[in-house]
């Protein structure tokens, strides 16, 4: 297949599906404004691109062999979620930018630039309205039906709680309308960074801290070493983003490490 006729077909995109969440969901619109091409779901072994989601286990347990006629995977701002040993599937791989710098860590590879492809959301979604005074509480998927989370958004009329299983579009305008946002839900916070809505880190309960580290290094969130709980959300006082110009660097590395090769000819 030629690169021409490659490039005018559906960019072949594997993302996280098995349940619903708008974090996931979000591959193929950032994918495909970047790639100015359509986006298809595949499975990881037929993939030409990884990029939202803590995925690299996948990568390494699915590209351990080089593939036909030299093709390798793109990862593209794509993360760990727990650290791997043995590293020799990379050399299947293209690694044009991973999450953030504790995943190059664990994958030894000196990286200087990183970023999370959510970043782009504002570019792909822009937000016309006006933002509310209302309080979003983004919960991590597995965690809507906790009892202490639904009893906190029931105590104030203020607090909008934002399910991340409905329409990826509706929730990310839902977080850009917001005040502030507290999130257990990662791409609760890192949506809520793109908009330039102050957030504050929920505790994950049950998940890894790894993958929240990972993108707090990559745009210098000093405040992100310990989540606070859903009992403390009261009594948080909202601070101002202090980090802008790391965003701004983390959507410039996006741009700039794009695969050109998976970008429409047309």
């Amino acid at each position: 297949m030629s690169e021409t006729t490659l490039n005018k077909s559906p960019l072949r995109l594997h993302w996280w599906k098995a349940e619903p969440n708008f974090g996931d969901a979000i591959n193929p619109l950032i994918v495909g404004y970047m790639a100015g091409r359509p986006v298809e779901h595949i499975g990881p072994r037929r993939a030409d691109l990884f990029a939202i989601g803590s995925m690299l286990q996948v990568v390494k347990r699915t590209q351990k062999e080089p593939r036909e006629k030299g093709e390798k995977l793109c990862v593209w701002g794509t993360g760990l979620l727990n650290p791997i040993f043995g590293h020799d599937f990379l050399d299947n791989v293209e690694l044009a930018l991973v999450r953030g710098p504790i995943t190059a860590a664990l994958l030894k590879r000196e990286m200087k630039t990183y970023g999370d492809p959510g970043l782009l959301i504002n570019e792909v979604l822009p937000f016309m309205g006006a933002r509310q005074d209302r309080i979003g509480i983004v919960p991590h998927y597995s965690l809507m039906d906790d009892p202490d989370l639904l009893a906190l958004v029931a105590s104030d009329p203020a607090f909008l709680l934002i399910d991340p299983r409905h329409d990826e579009k509706e929730v990310c305008l839902q977080i850009a309308s917001c005040a502030h946002v507290f999130a257990s839900s990662l791409h609760g916070l890192i949506i809520a960074d793109a908009y330039g809505v102050s957030n504050t880190w929920i505790e994950p309960k049950g998940q890894s801290w790894l993958k929240y580290h990972d993108y707090a290094a990559s745009v210098g969130r000093n405040d992100m070493k310990t989540p606070i709980t859903l009992a403390e959300v009261k009594s948080t006082k909202p601070t101002a983003i202090a980090y802008s110009d790391d965003i701004t660097a983390a959507q410039q590395a996006l741009h700039e490490s794009f695969p050109a090769r998976l970008k429409s000819t047309a």
